[in-house]
């Protein structure tokens, strides 16, 4: 019989006990009723009891898979023992056939070889060790001495600081009377230096006014008494050879200017005082006057030459002047002349085109020697009075008209007689004359054509010498009457400034000697914060000594045991080598013996994972019968927890029913439902007023109004035999694990 067959017999004979109790035909309904609840217990305990069979099959059950999976896990280790004893035989079958008494000799030189090795770098690990123990005993004392320094360093750091603080309360104790007076004397003393400053300025406007009234003096007497007179034969033959510049007319001129003695009418002409002072060639004024004495001197040359046309003066054309000579000859350091004559570089041409095109007007040179006389052959400057400049022009016009020959050709004569056109060139109707002289000493003298365009003619100077000279000393003397008055309220000012300054230093001595003691603590507290500075000062000194000393040492010892460190590193390798090497030793030594090892550990674990597979197979059987049992268990509960269901309906169903009520027949409906299942039962109401009891028990009733409950159990036990009968139709519990 199988275990499902059992479990239903097992639920009919349940029923068939609840049954049972049914036979007393004339038991009261208050026995009917006590024998359902003994029935309910009863399957209550079976449900119980199934129950405790489940928990002891899963037990079960959990035991089995338990030894299964370590079953399971003896196989896979056991595999991986047989993969590995597989691989070390056939490494000792390898190392076997290498094991020739050759390869072991060379194996234990090799080995002896590396023990030397060792042996030396063992030895260079020690002697290093030496050296860093070395290395960190001097680090360590230079570590102390710095920590001792950083101390003495900010010891002496706190001393400046309370150095300071002691001096700023010494001095905020003098009191505010005395600070005043030193900013007093302070202001007075700054107020008489820039009055000093200002007389001596006013001083040095003075000298320059009264040397500008000494020039306009002397520009007055020189400018209506300088004439230079041509004879009547130099302009015949002057003029022959401007219209005929042939070879025979140039030798008549010639032979005409070489007669004029010019250097001695020039020294019974020129009177200018040889004493007047030391000028700026470029100084506006003096450049007036220049400019004014030459073309006065040029424009009596062409009237007694018979011309009607002057040449003019203006400011503009001397600036124009200043600005040539400097851009195309100071700045270029070009020297017309040279240091003896023959090797200067000549006139600037290019430097002439350039600049007619920047003005959009015709330009002409004339240079002469001007301030630069020539001794021994070469050319020396001479100083620059006014004197000098006014004898240079004088020279260089008088030089141009009777010592021009040879390869000049007289062209400077050409440029002061021609009308109209200078040296063959045309557009000079209106020639203005720009004077400036160069770093070398050098005067030029540069002819413009003004136009209303180039304005070379605006700004233009007074040819009336006189006038012009006489103006020029009136401005020169008011210039000096101003700077003298200026002079005089500065020295005024002055004399009042030092006043102030003495009153001022009075009041500090006073004041200074009133604190007398204020300033000794203050004096003190400087000595004692200069002191402190010096302190200062040694401790750091000390301090950045043995900073760096400490330094050094930590450099020193990193490096010596990074030394070590390399050191041990080789010999680490050499004993690795050496262990490689010791055991390729042994491993040919002992060939047989750890071949015939591998061959027994190899075939052992073979012989375990056999052991551990059979070992499985027996658990997972094990598992399967455990697994069985426990759903066995599980259905056998779901039966047990049915009738248990079954029992408590019908004592609801009996329970509902009152005998002192039962007093007219009828039928109650009465539903009982199981497993989805619903069975009716027709229950007829006994009568209280017949029961019987004694003779009728232990048969079944057949008739009768006696029979009516009796009638009712049976319907009740025919109700629970179908219910149980329904339960073939539960399913087996799937088992989840």
């Amino acid at each position: 019989m199988n275990k499902k067959k059992m479990i239903r017999l097992t639920a009919l004979v349940g029923v068939a006990t609840a049954t049972g109790v049914v036979a007393v035909a004339n038991q009261a309904h208050a026995a009917t009723t006590t024998t359902t609840e003994t029935t309910n217990q009863t399957t209550n305990a079976s449900v119980e009891s199934t129950q405790a069979a489940v928990e002891a099959a899963q037990s079960a059950f959990d035991t089995a898979q338990a030894s299964v999976d370590n079953a399971q896990a003896n196989v896979t280790s056991a595999s991986k023992n047989v993969t590995s004893a597989s691989a070390t035989l056939s490494s000792a079958i390898a190392n076997k056939k290498v094991a020739t008494s050759e390869n072991i000799a060379s194996a234990t030189s090799a080995v002896s070889s590396q023990a030397v090795v060792v042996a030396s770098a063992s030895q260079a690990v020690s002697e290093q060790a030496g050296i860093v123990s070395a290395a960190a005993s001097v680090q360590a004392s230079a570590q102390a001495e710095a920590t001792s320094a950083s101390a003495s360093l900010s010891s002496a750091s706190a001393n400046v600081a309370s150095a300071t603080s002691a001096l700023s309360a010494a001095e905020a104790a003098l009191t505010s009377d005395q600070s005043t007076a030193t900013n007093n004397l302070s202001a007075a003393e700054s107020a008489a230096s820039s009055t000093s400053a200002a007389v001596s300025s006013d001083q040095a406007a003075v000298d320059n006014a009264q040397a500008a009234v000494s020039s306009a003096q002397a520009i007055v007497e020189v400018q209506s008494s300088d004439v230079i007179n041509m004879s009547a034969a130099y302009i015949t033959a002057l003029k022959n050879y401007l219209a005929n510049p042939s070879s025979a007319n140039a030798a008549a001129l010639q032979e005409v200017a070489k007669g004029a003695d010019y250097v001695k009418e020039l020294q019974q002409k020129f009177k200018s005082d040889a004493s007047l002072d030391v000028v700026d060639p470029s100084d506006p004024a003096v450049q007036e006057a220049l400019s004014v004495y030459a073309v006065n001197l040029i424009n009596q040359l062409r009237n007694q030459y018979g011309l009607t046309t002057a040449f003019g003066a203006s400011a503009n054309a001397n600036v124009a002047a200043l600005d040539f000579v400097k851009k195309y000859y100071d700045d270029k350091d070009w020297n017309i002349f040279g240091t003896t004559g023959s090797d200067g570089q000549g006139h600037n041409k290019n430097g002439l085109d350039a600049y007619a095109v920047q003005l959009n007007t015709s330009i002409a040179e004339d240079a002469g020697s001007g301030l630069t006389t020539w001794v021994n052959g070469k050319a020396t400057m001479a100083t620059t009075t006014l004197h000098n400049l006014l004898y240079a022009v004088y020279s260089d016009i008088a030089t141009m008209l009777f010592d021009d020959g040879g390869t000049n050709n007289w062209s400077h004569a050409q440029s002061i007689f021609e009308d109209g056109t200078i040296l063959g060139t045309d557009g000079f109707n209106n020639v203005y004359l720009g004077l400036a002289f160069d770093k070398y000493g050098y005067a030029h003298y540069e002819l413009y054509n003004a136009t209303e365009g180039n304005q070379l003619g605006n700004n233009a100077y007074s040819l009336d010498v006189q006038t012009a000279a006489q103006t020029l000393l009136a401005n020169a003397q008011a210039t000096l009457a101003s700077a003298k008055a200026s002079l005089q309220r500065m020295t005024t000012n002055l004399m009042v400034a030092k006043a102030a300054v003495v009153a001022a230093q009075d009041q500090l001595a006073a004041l200074e000697n009133s604190s007398a003691s204020d300033s000794a603590a203050v004096t003190a507290a400087r000595t004692q914060l200069e002191s402190a500075k010096t302190s200062y000062q040694t401790a750091l000194a000390t301090y950045q000594q043995k900073e760096a000393a400490l330094e050094k040492a930590n450099d020193e010892l990193a490096n010596v045991q990074a030394s070590l460190e390399a050191a041990q590193a080789t010999l680490a390798t050499a004993k690795a080598k050496l262990a490689e090497l010791e055991e390729t030793v042994a491993n040919l030594t002992n060939a047989d013996q750890l071949l015939a090892a591998a061959q027994a550990a190899y075939e052992q674990a073979v012989a375990n994972l056999t052991v551990a597979t059979g070992n499985l197979e027996a658990a997972q059987v094990d598992l399967a019968k455990a697994e069985a049992q426990l759903a066995l268990a599980e259905e056998a509960v779901e039966q047990a927890e049915a009738r248990a269901e079954i029992a408590t309906q019908v004592d609801q169903q009996l329970n509902g029913s009152n005998a002192n009520d039962r007093q007219s027949a009828g039928q109650d409906a009465t539903s009982l439902k199981t497993n989805g299942r619903s069975l009716t039962a027709t229950v007829a109401t006994a009568s209280a007023a017949n029961p019987k009891r004694g003779a009728d028990q232990g048969r079944l009733p057949q008739t009768g109004a006696d029979n009516q409950e009796a009638s009712a159990m049976a319907l009740v036990g025919l109700g629970m035999l179908g219910m149980a009968t329904g339960l073939y139709g539960y399913k087996k519990k799937k088992l989840t694990k």
